[in-house]
């Protein structure tokens, strides 16, 4: 599943094509993905312009003039691809017939196709169908039901190490899954998580309360981990994600922070810290694998 990295590069991608542009009519070729669409989904859309294109956590979340919020989820294979009115990709020559990137799936997993007044068509593809679209108010958006329970944004300034301390404290539950609680730190998932927790020195078995003191106070576990955090989104959005199964990005392009990962995915290959000797392992921790140096991170 595409983690915020992903979703991130994927916004980037589509904001110039969407944001401030009106929706000349929506093809809605399916009742449902992973849930029905809302009632009149096309109508409620038609004719509106998209005023903002943003994200919260792995959602894409686009302001709809009228007052309206569309949220889009891309599940596990979901996935956006542009047109613009010559048949080229946005963002490439406009010459017809010349693709600079794979358009994505079968056509007959195109299943929303967004027709703009600028002449460009975005479509979403999606062959497992686990992702899916909803229209709410925008008003009060935090409390709708999608984010009603949601933690902080890991790239915001709510993210700081006495947050989590007053958050991890005395919690018995591991490390890794602490991060990995929506209701905590928003967005995260396996492969960033274990690339923090390698970063930061901290072993993923911990408990969550390392990160705070008898007194609730942030310990230097939690002061090493919020910086381990920014940096690793940051330098996975900069190389435009990772590619994991399914996973492309608004263009059609790969990202490439798979090449950059120190643990995920490494089992058995040696440690990268300098001077350690130890050898990257994998455990599972509540049905997900994860990889981590039992040497470097403690």
């Amino acid at each position: 599943m595409p983690e915020l990295p992903e979703v991130e590069t994927v916004r980037r991608g589509l904001e110039p094509v969407m944001s401030g542009v009106r929706v000349a009519r929506v093809e809605q070729r399916r009742p449902d993905l992973r849930f029905p669409f809302p009632d009149g989904f096309a109508a409620r859309i038609e004719g509106r312009r998209i005023e903002r294109l943003g994200r919260r956590a792995k959602y894409l979340v686009a302001d709809v003039e009228g007052g309206e919020a569309l949220i889009m989820h891309l599940g596990m294979s979901g996935r956006f691809t542009i047109e613009a009115a010559s048949g080229a990709i946005a963002g490439t020559p406009a010459r017809p017939g010349e693709f600079a990137h794979d358009t994505g799936g079968l056509p007959q997993h195109d299943h929303v196709v967004f027709h703009l007044e600028s002449g460009a068509r975005v479509t979403y593809n999606d062959p497992r169908r686990f992702g899916f679209m909803d229209l709410v108010a925008g008003t009060g958006l935090e409390t709708c039901r999608h984010f009603a329970r949601m933690g902080i944004e890991p790239l915001s300034n709510a993210l700081h190490e006495d947050y989590l301390a007053a958050r991890a404290n005395a919690r018995s539950t591991d490390l890794k899954a602490f991060l990995l609680d929506q209701r905590h730190i928003a967005g995260l998932g396996n492969i960033y998580v274990c690339e923090a927790l390698y970063r930061a020195r901290l072993s993923p078995q911990r408990l969550a309360g390392c990160l705070a003191d008898g007194r609730g106070r942030p310990t230097q576990r939690a002061v090493r981990l919020v910086p381990a955090i920014r940096a690793v989104l940051t330098d996975a959005i900069a190389a435009g994600g990772s590619t994991l199964r399914d996973y492309r990005s608004a263009d059609g392009a790969l990202g490439y922070f798979q090449h950059a990962f120190q643990v995920y995915g490494r089992e058995g290959e040696p440690c990268l810290t300098p001077g350690c000797r130890g050898m990257v392992r994998r455990i599972t921790q509540a049905g997900r694998s994860t990889f981590y140096c039992s040497h470097c991170q403690r």
